[in-house]
């Protein structure tokens, strides 16, 4: 199979490595800032060939094992209460379920005003919402949800995503950010780190 030509390497978008790293949009700024993840300024975007990622990818699983400490942080968080908000039931269902199998327990909203009555009610650990929401935003629910419980934690898992809205849900707190779709297995590691 021929190596692929350097004009011809894939690069991926800012949103792409979010997914396929599984990080938050703050942690890759981090390590383009620390020059630990190569990227190439396109206008006022990031792109990442896709070998550099891999190659840090490999580097962290040949890194120094974690100490004990470490290790305790990583581990899958003790169950909470979670707040799932996306008007696509489907997708509302497949996200609860996952969180549920993961012991947390999960209410739903499938959208805005429903989720901001809930958010009034009820002392909530986390809100996975998706950005485009009828009737209140994701992040007109965030701001409601902070009333009653100032450190609500906040994951997005968006059909909708552009580089801008990552770096407004980063601005607001958002420590979790995910396109769709995405596995069970995604939504619940990334619900594990937000609530880390």
């Amino acid at each position: 199979m021929p190596t692929p030509s350097p004009e011809h390497e894939a690069f991926l978008t800012t949103e792409e490595v979010l997914a396929y790293l599984q990080v938050n949009l703050r942690t890759v700024y981090r390590l383009i800032d620390a020059g630990k993840l190569p990227a190439v300024r396109v206008g006022r975007q990031w792109r990442f060939r896709r070998r550099d990622i891999d190659a840090w990818l490999d580097e962290q699983h040949h890194a120094t094992p974690l100490t004990p400490a470490a290790a305790e942080a990583a581990r899958p968080s003790a169950p909470r209460r979670v707040l799932v908000v996306d008007p696509d039931g489907v997708a509302r269902e497949v996200i609860a379920t996952a969180l549920r199998g993961a012991g947390h327990t999960v209410d739903t909203a499938p959208d805005g005003v429903v989720a901001a009555d809930r958010l009034a009610k009820q002392d909530y650990d986390l809100v996975v919402t998706e950005l485009r929401v009828p009737s209140l935003d994701a992040f007109g629910v965030l701001r409601e949800g902070r009333r009653r419980t100032p450190g609500l934690r906040a994951l997005v898992i968006t059909g909708h995503s552009s580089e801008s809205a990552a770096i407004e849900a980063l601005n607001f707190g958002v420590t979790g950010y995910l396109v769709k779709p995405v596995r069970a297995s995604e939504v619940v590691a990334a619900a594990a780190r937000v609530l880390a």
